[in-house]
């Protein structure tokens, strides 16, 4: 893991240097996979040179998880915001929109996108991607919502790797033993949503393991999310 920590470190510092920007923003949820992936940006560019945008949903985010991100945040002595969700969503209620279950809970992460590049743009900061090899394998991500950002700093790990890597740079214990979840709603679960635990889908997408139905058909499912927008010829 030592390689790989400083690798990653270096061509974060690297892609910063090149694209002559200082700051960075980042949505910061409690979890394992944003609590790293600052960790990795706050050693790469300086803790002081990073916001951190908490964005919990008042109702459905655990208090749990805002505590453990704005402790981290001290820790690194980053700073952080506190921003509610809620009051956006409810705009969305009066748009006339007759919402299904799958639009409503996508509309959460594309509200913190949007919350994320304001800042960036007001800031002249690089919005920090928190998705994992897994996730991006598997398209497990909202299109233009957590799906969206200027760098993924572990979109080369797999989820195996990302507890690993965790475990070796001491991140709190509590983070590392949570049960992954964007917390979209009730009792969300990513591996109850998808069916299958990560360490078997790991597994599964190196070749380790046979492929299962379920998780070809997810794969088949979200191809739309993992390919470049196409271009109709003319």
């Amino acid at each position: 893991m030592k390689k790989t920590y400083k690798n990653l470190v270096k061509n974060i510092k690297r892609y910063f240097k090149r694209n002559k920007i200082k700051k960075a923003v980042i949505g910061l949820s409690g979890g394992i996979d944003s609590a790293l992936s600052l960790r990795l940006v706050a050693d790469a560019i300086g803790g002081e040179n990073i916001t951190a945008l908490l964005m919990p949903e008042k109702g459905l985010t655990k208090r749990e998880n805002v505590d453990d991100a704005v402790e981290l945040c001290k820790f690194l002595r980053v700073k952080y915001r506190i921003i509610e969700i809620n009051p956006m969503l409810e705009r969305f209620k009066n748009l006339g929109i007759k919402q299904n279950k799958q639009s409503w809970i996508n509309l959460k992460p594309r509200i913190r996108m949007l919350v994320m590049y304001n800042y960036a743009n007001a800031s002249n900061s690089l919005v920090i991607g928190t998705s994992n090899k897994t996730e991006l394998a598997l398209g497990y991500f909202t299109k233009y919502g957590d799906g969206a950002c200027d760098i993924e700093v572990i979109g080369e790990l797999y989820k195996t790797e990302v507890w690993s890597l965790s475990k070796y740079l001491n991140l709190p214990e509590r983070i590392i033993n949570k049960k992954p979840s964007a917390e979209l709603y009730h009792q969300h679960t990513d591996e109850g949503e998808i069916g299958e635990s990560y360490k078997d889908i790991d597994k599964m997408l190196q070749g380790k393991k046979k492929m299962s139905r379920k998780l070809k058909l997810l794969i088949k499912k979200n191809k739309h999310k993992t390919e470049k927008i196409p271009i109709i010829n003319k």
